[in-house]
């Protein structure tokens, strides 16, 4: 994993810094058992407007959750331990994701299946997952929020807290937003405060092995909801003003994305977008990360940046236009109808893949934002091994402004994936259970 000058191995065991020309060890924990084993991690990055209350909180520190229920803070520059809390005995933890970010974060447990046993018996449970949500600088725990069928209903598949608002993912393809401060305000049965004593674990101390965190956020009835949609692969939410993308679950509308006003639900003119691809890897669709009200739109063979038009308080719906748009550069197609010696034509059954690996295809996108910069990783296989270039270009305009060829081959069937931060280019690679990392620094062109 790569995170802000950082690489991280072997399961965040070793720690290398990439600010200089060479990497850099920063740390190497001892060997570690199953248990102990770093499931999930976060990296946090203290505010510069607050003054905290120890010196170690001031610098950078990675929150880490093992696989038996402890969260770490660790120094990111030394592997040093500076707290630890224990989570639960009741609810397998695995993974870790910012609600508001370097403000408040949550951890998700797995989700707790009824078993055909239970189902045999009569036995329904109740709970669906668990969510322990806290903030940080200073780390405090808020409390663990149970998502259960009392509250949400059944058939929830995913849950997911972000910028405040709890997206209930369902098995009817629904996704259901509830605001979290309302059902905090609404549901917390007691304030918690790690390292004191509460009535719920019995007067046990909070945060300590073997008690943990109490459930304190108890949902006894269906909050209010703030919004509803029915998309095939979830929903996504950005723009100004608020849109989101989705997906109508009919089979019709399969491989098409709807933008439409959060207000109203309202359709966008030209709001259905389609690239109508013949690939075996899917076109991807997402809201610009530098916040822009842009929508980037990547296929194998064309990126799309689009802008949402919009009036305030026009009664008319708002518009999805073209920014810009990039293209590869194919040579011609072979014809679907070839004639054979005879005189017999011959019509193939299928056309060339979109991202076929003899052709010039796009692979993966990431945003530089102090740069503001679009990296394009690029896949050109005329060669009998895959190579790949990254293709620099302008954020504004989309101009190509340089090309930098990567010096290890890429092979497309395992999965890949590029960070790009400030003169730094990363570029992991999963071959079967090995992972390899290539950091390449960028170098100013003298003219």
């Amino acid at each position: 994993m790569y995170e802000s000058g950082r690489v991280y191995c072997e399961n965040y065991q070793n720690c290398y810094s990439c600010v200089h020309d060479q990497p850099q060890s920063l740390y190497k924990f001892p060997k570690r058992s199953k248990q102990q084993k770093i499931e999930d991690a976060l990296l946090c990055q203290s505010p510069l407007d607050k003054t905290l209350s120890s010196p170690s909180e001031h610098k950078p520190c990675l929150l880490a959750l093992t696989a038996d229920n402890w969260l770490c803070r660790i120094s990111a520059d030394t592997g040093k331990e500076l707290q630890r809390v224990y989570l639960s005995p009741k609810y397998k933890f695995r993974y870790l994701a910012w609600n508001v970010l370097q403000e408040t974060f949550y951890v998700k447990s797995v989700q707790n299946k009824e078993t055909p046993l239970a189902r045999q018996a009569g036995i329904s449970q109740n709970a669906v997952m668990h969510l322990v949500i806290f903030h940080v600088f200073p780390l405090q725990i808020v409390g663990i929020l149970e998502i259960n069928k009392k509250g949400f209903g059944s058939g929830v598949t995913d849950v997911v807290l972000s910028q405040g608002v709890l997206a209930v993912s369902y098995s009817n393809k629904s996704v259901k937003l509830y605001s979290l401060e309302h059902i905090v305000q609404r549901y917390l049965t007691e304030e918690l405060t790690l390292g004191q004593q509460s009535p719920l674990l019995g007067h046990k101390t909070v945060g300590d092995a073997p008690f943990g965190i109490p459930a304190n956020i108890q949902v006894t009835d269906a909050p209010p909801l703030l919004f509803e949609a029915f998309s095939h692969n979830g929903i996504q939410i950005g723009g100004y003003p608020w849109h989101y993308i989705y997906t109508p679950p009919h089979k019709k509308h399969r491989g098409t994305h709807h933008i439409a006003s959060l207000k109203d639900s309202t359709l966008a003119t030209n709001g259905v977008q389609n690239m109508n691809c013949c690939s075996l890897e899917t076109d991807v669709i997402f809201f610009h990360p530098a916040d822009s009200g842009r929508v980037i739109h990547v296929g194998p063979t064309t990126i799309n940046v689009l802008k949402i038009i919009s009036e305030l308080n026009s009664p008319l719906p708002s518009e999805v236009a073209e920014d810009f748009s990039l293209s590869t550069h194919r040579s011609n197609p072979s014809p679907r109808v070839t004639v054979t010696s005879s005189g017999r034509a011959v019509r193939s059954r299928f056309h060339q893949l979109d991202d076929d690996p003899m052709q010039e295809t796009f692979r993966l996108l990431e945003y530089e934002d102090e740069l503001d910069l679009l990296a394009i990783v690029v896949t050109n296989g005329e060669d009998e091994e895959g190579r790949a270039l990254i293709q620099l270009h302008d954020n504004q305009t989309g101009r190509l402004r340089r090309k930098i060829d990567l010096v290890e081959p890429w092979d497309e069937t395992y999965p890949h994936e590029l960070f790009f931060d400030k003169d730094t280019i990363v570029h992991i690679e999963q071959k079967s259970s090995n992972f390899c990392c290539h950091v390449y620094k960028l170098r100013t062109i003298r003219k």
